[in-house]
């Protein structure tokens, strides 16, 4: 029930309540559940590309040579990419940051996959960047630190439109409202005016 309990979203009843469900279970259910556990830890691997999960060196969006390898979304989780995917709106690169910039939490630009971001855009044909990062005070500090860091390479800078609401996280936004937002970005210096 401890190990349940340390999932995120799961209460000590809810955790109670798995183990309960286990304990009826078969004994071959139960071991093919827990195996999926261990081949998950050993066969999920990060793409070297966009740090996306997957179980071979590249995941498939990477992989996909129908994708527009000019567009590059920038998502602060993996969650975000599955949640732009949903939309079946945007067809670019995505790369994966692993959070925000948040002082309070002790996370700064050096603890986020900033780096491989930049080697990324120095070595790619990137012509776009999207950042589709939350609107909260974070999120908005992390995409101004990345337009400062980025400006040099004479891109086209640019942030989803803000039909996600200021403070909303993109994986809980409906595919309707997030797929909007993709597609009527704006450049991310007018975004400053406002």
């Amino acid at each position: 029930m401890n190990q349940f309990a340390r999932l995120p979203g799961i209460g000590r009843k809810t955790a109670l309540r798995l183990v309960l469900f286990l304990l009826k279970e078969k004994d071959h259910d139960v071991e093919r559940f827990s195996n999926a556990f261990t081949r998950m830890k050993s066969n999920i691997k990060y793409c070297k590309e966009c740090l996306n999960i997957s179980e071979e060196e590249l995941c498939g969006i990477c992989r996909d040579t129908r994708r527009d390898r000019s567009l590059l979304c920038v998502v602060p989780d993996l969650r975000d990419v599955m949640a732009i995917e949903n939309t079946h709106q945007y067809r670019g690169m995505y790369h994966i940051l692993g959070g925000v910039i948040n002082p309070i939490e002790g996370t700064g630009p050096q603890d986020l996959n900033i780096l491989p971001l930049v080697e990324r855009i120095e070595k790619a044909e990137v012509r776009e960047v999207i950042m589709a990062l939350p609107g909260t005070v974070e999120g908005e500090t992390t995409t101004f630190f990345l337009f400062r860091r980025l400006k040099e390479y004479n891109l086209n800078f640019t942030t989803i439109a803000r039909g996600i609401g200021v403070g909303d996280e993109l994986e809980f936004a409906d595919e309707v409202t997030l797929g909007r937002s993709i597609m009527q970005r704006i450049p991310y210096e007018s975004s400053l005016a406002r």
